[in-house]
């Protein structure tokens, strides 16, 4: 695969690639939806506070070999809002929902961070809709108190204060190369933050770093050894939610899992490293082959 050109812009990168941006009613919640391309279904999972533009590097080369779907989560981007907390089981119905309103039986499912963390969680729960599944950074495996206080305070930080600096300081904490964080990527960022309703909408978003809430919902080799899906576990060395003894812990729990480490990256390597991120997809998805 060739190396991709250099960034232009979030949707300078669809600029070729014939797509439909629309929004869909899922149980009353008007969810934002970006699809592209034919074959396989393919569905995309933002993380924490995030938007579909997670993927914006990643569409136009996954849309060449598969109907891609990537989706602002309900309590995210510019999904509806509802004040009701957003735990992993909420954000699942939700992920299905969507499935039946668009048609889709089942799909390969990636994930990064809280999406992988819902994508597992449908799998384990709903196998016969997911076909394979890449959990990309999915973050915290252990659950450790002290990464859900740093992913709590910086967020609400950036929220409160939606300021150049603070929600750029929130969106460099993904990135390990921070130079690849574009003003385009920070504004479009502070828009969602300003969304009227947004703090109470992220508020419902982190209780899931509240140990007592989480409890219910935490990485556990009880549920995640039903996941039968095949699984990719695609990591980075920089990862600053959890190291690589944190994937050797999942890979252990995960009854067919293999791990992929992409390096030179943090928690978004889809936009640090595209062209690794997408063959990594093309190889395990398509092929069925580990990638290498």
């Amino acid at each position: 695969m060739s190396p991709s050109p250099a960034h232009i812009g979030i949707w300078g990168e669809l600029s070729d690639v014939e797509h439909e941006l629309r929004f869909v009613d899922v149980a009353g919640v008007r969810t934002r939806v970006l699809r592209a391309g034919a074959g396989p279904e393919l569905i995309l999972l933002h993380g924490t506070g995030g938007h579909l533009e997670a993927y914006a590097r990643d569409i136009a080369g996954l849309a060449a070999d598969f109907r891609v779907t990537a989706y602002d989560m309900v309590g995210h981007g510019w999904s509806d809002l509802p004040d009701r907390p957003y735990t992993i089981d909420v954000l699942s119905d939700h992920l299905l929902g969507l499935m039946d309103e668009l048609g889709i039986d089942s799909a390969h499912l990636s994930g990064e961070s809280l999406g992988g963390w819902v994508t597992a969680w449908t799998a384990a729960y709903h196998p016969d809709r997911v076909e394979r599944l890449v959990l990309n950074t999915p973050g915290n495996i252990a659950n450790k108190p002290e990464v859900m206080v740093r992913m709590r305070e910086s967020t609400l930080a950036a929220v409160r204060d939606p300021s150049d600096a603070t929600v750029r300081r929130r969106v460099e904490f993904l990135f390990h190369d921070t130079s690849m964080v574009t003003d385009e990527l920070v504004n479009l960022r502070r828009a969602v933050y300003s969304r009227p309703g947004f703090l109470r909408a992220i508020e419902n978003t982190l209780v899931l770093q509240d140990p007592e809430v989480r409890k219910d919902f935490a990485w556990d080799p009880a549920w995640v050894g039903g996941v039968t899906a095949p699984t990719l576990l695609l990591w980075t060395d920089h990862d600053p939610t959890g190291g690589l003894d944190e994937a050797a812990l999942l890979q252990s729990w995960l009854p067919d899992a293999r791990l992929h480490v992409i390096e030179g990256a943090g928690h978004w390597p889809q936009w640090e490293k595209p062209p690794e991120f997408l063959r990594a997809h093309r190889d395990f998805l398509l092929l069925g082959k580990d990638p290498v």
